[in-house]
């Protein structure tokens, strides 16, 4: 039988013809025993203050959902207001209860990722940096090296999971792709011509941040020109054009991706520099450019050029490779969207969570001055 008060009521009720004092020296130990397993229960619900969340419990701590806050505030804008604040550290820790979630459900199915793994995308994301920026980086995210390490494992763990539970379940077939093409014709009409771009750009100054993998960066006109010299060289010679945008391109928003500019229309290059018109329209598909000198607004720089094709206006076929490839990629990632979503829902089903600070702002009416704040770190000279 389940001691309750209501039972403990019942068995009190033979006695009822008892002496009083009988029946109150029956009653008081069994209370006490209520009581004492009432306070045992209470004891095992209370929490750290600076416990913010329990999952399966594991507990997710204040300390690490301002950690996360922080590198999503901007320290040099306008400061948010208290119910701003605590709707972002909300969503933070809502997302840290998910990542724990599929973190704990990698580990079950051994699909952790290896020290190696870690050590390769932490090298890979390192590699664009000088030490000095990226020191500067992470103090100025309030991480160590050894908390962004933690949080490589946690992605990779949970991204192999998701590819072992979800992506490899993901099918498209010649059928799928056919009728969104026939849905969507309005998307593959091309309305003027279009060149896909790719450039390495030198500039004759030093730069105050380099993304290309050898942090190269020409710091005067000579060093530009000599830059210049050895790239065309080397592509003379075979080179890879993407391979050398990433190790020597100074443009920090496109040597990442091998210098790509995407589709440009005619439109936009009608608008650009009519020298850089009239390049880009006299080359052919895969051909390489002579170097170039333009004057933007903040400064000169030289670009190499590529042409990597061009598309004329018309309707695209449903048969044409580029096409096909398009309409793959848009209903794989539409299908792995909502599979993610599907199994997020069933594994926090499965999952016990306690989301203290939720309760917290509900029963304080979203007045929680103390839980709002965070002490963003000061932002290191120079950056």
């Amino acid at each position: 039988m389940k001691l309750t008060v209501a039972n403990l009521r019942s068995v009190a009720y033979p006695m009822k013809h008892s002496k009083g004092v009988k029946l109150a020296a029956a009653w008081l130990p069994l209370a006490a025993m209520v009581f004492a397993i009432a306070a045992g229960c209470n004891k095992q619900t209370q929490h750290a203050p600076d416990v913010w969340a329990m999952v399966n419990g594991k507990e997710i701590k204040r300390e690490e959902v301002d950690k996360y806050y922080r590198t999503r505030v901007n320290p040099e804008g306008q400061e948010p207001s208290q119910e701003e604040s605590l709707s972002q550290k909300l969503n933070v820790l809502d997302e840290l209860i998910n990542n724990e979630i599929l973190l704990e459900k990698a580990k079950k199915l051994n699909l952790e990722a290896s020290d190696g793994e870690v050590e390769d995308k932490f090298t890979e994301l390192k590699s664009p940096y000088t030490e000095d920026e990226f020191q500067r980086r992470l103090k100025d995210q309030a991480m160590t090296v050894e908390d962004l390490k933690l949080e490589l494992r946690r992605q990779l763990s949970i991204q192999k999971l998701l590819n072992h539970e979800v992506v490899a379940k993901i099918t498209i077939t010649d059928q799928d792709i056919s009728d969104f093409y026939d849905a969507n014709k309005a998307q593959f009409n091309v309305a003027e011509p279009q060149y896909h771009i790719a450039q390495i750009v030198v500039t004759p100054r030093k730069e105050q941040q380099i993304r290309n993998r050898k942090n190269d960066d020409a710091a005067n006109e000579a060093e530009a020109q000599r830059k210049v010299k050895m790239l065309m060289d080397r592509l003379n010679s075979g080179a890879d054009f993407s391979q050398l945008a990433m190790d020597y391109s100074e443009d920090m928003n496109t040597a990442g991706t091998g210098g790509d500019l995407g589709f440009v229309p005619e439109s936009a290059l009608n608008q650009s520099d009519p020298a850089l018109k009239k390049i880009v329209v006299g080359l052919k598909a895969g051909q390489v450019s002579q170097p170039v000198q333009v004057v933007p607004k903040d400064g000169p720089r030289i670009l190499i050029l590529k042409l990597i094709a061009r598309e004329s206006p018309g309707l695209r076929g449903i048969a044409e490779p580029q096409v096909q490839q398009t309409i793959r990629d848009t209903l794989r990632n539409r299908k792995e969207q909502l599979l993610r979503l599907a199994y997020l829902a069933i594994a926090r089903d499965g999952a016990q969570v306690k989301n203290f600070l939720a309760e917290q702002v509900i029963e304080a009416a979203g007045k929680l001055p103390d839980a709002a704040k965070t002490t963003m770190p000061q932002r290191s000279i120079g950056h």
